[in-house]
């Protein structure tokens, strides 16, 4: 099992963290010293999720505040009380609704809540993070970002909609912020690392959550003979990514057993999908357009 450097004096957000990959990453986290901040949805999930963190870890500094990624109102009420961070995990998502549903703000869900959200609290939150001596902002895409196209003609699926393909485009929309952030962190000289990870193939509600939406059925998405893992082992490449002296600017880092299970690697060359040439910059303009947030000055 990996071992999370020590993150005495650092405090770290963890969004989604009731649950899943999140609630692992916040309970070593915790572990290793950081003083964490559950971002989560239910308010009662985050508190059951932080007696858990304390009875692993009864020393740790654990706080619930509610953050809902699919209402933008609420991400700028999270982001207003946060007056001090140091690393921002962008863990939450939510995975292949039964049907198209919306955002509070009229999102297609799976893009707003996985992306414009994260890009939103992101954004919020920089002032106060370029404020912190070694700040970091990790967010964890998905291996189905190989899959997906970045529809800028028609990002919220408004004409014909296909749940899979939507959530392949909001994963790759989360690996271009990521390396896009690098890259402008760079530009500017600022000490803010950017890193993004991937699960693989981690057994989580994520995989049941996102169909039990709006009456939807509790089958799994789909059964597979693919090899899985539990979170202790899936929850390490966004660790790494967002923890380790060794996660370089721009790195994006995942399972290392045929992208689907096993000890973290950092994958050299990103997937082709997220190389294609004007995507990136239309990508950013279009969440700042439609989320009112933007780099500081």
């Amino acid at each position: 099992m990996y071992t999370v450097p020590n993150q005495t004096g650092r405090r770290i957000v963890v969004t989604g963290s009731n649950s899943g990959t999140g609630k692992e990453a916040a309970k070593r986290l915790a572990g290793a010293g950081a003083e964490v901040v559950l971002a989560v949805r239910t308010l009662s999930k985050g508190e059951a999720a932080r007696e858990e963190i304390l009875a692993a870890h009864p020393g740790a500094t654990v706080e619930v505040r509610a953050l809902d990624l699919a209402d933008l109102s609420s991400v700028r009420a999270f982001a207003d009380g946060i007056d001090h961070i140091d690393t921002l995990v962008n863990n939450a998502g939510v995975m292949i609704p039964p049907t198209r549903l919306s955002t509070a703000d009229g999102f297609e869900l799976q893009f707003g809540t996985n992306f414009l959200g994260p890009f939103a609290v992101t954004m919020l939150l920089l002032p106060r993070l370029l404020q912190s001596p070694s700040p970091r902002v990790s967010t964890m895409s998905s291996g189905t970002a190989n899959f997906g196209r970045i529809r800028l003609d028609d990002p919220n699926w408004n004409g014909t909609y296909n749940a899979s393909r939507a959530y392949a485009q909001s994963k790759l929309a989360d690996l271009l912020f990521a390396t896009t952030l690098a890259a402008t962190a760079t530009q500017r000289g600022w000490s803010l690392r950017s890193t993004a990870a991937h699960p693989g193939y981690t057994r989580t509600n994520l995989q049941t959550a996102g169909r039990n939406l709006d009456g939807g059925d509790r089958a799994p998405i789909q059964r597979t003979l693919l090899p899985s893992q539990g979170v202790e082992q899936g929850s390490e490449p966004l660790l790494f990514a967002a923890a380790d002296p060794a996660a370089v600017q721009g790195g994006y880092y995942g399972p290392s057993r045929l992208g689907l299970v096993g000890p973290t690697k950092h994958i050299n060359r990103l997937p082709r999908s997220a190389r294609r040439e004007g995507v990136a910059g239309p990508l950013w303009a279009l969440a700042e357009r439609l989320t009112g947030t933007s780099l500081p000055d």
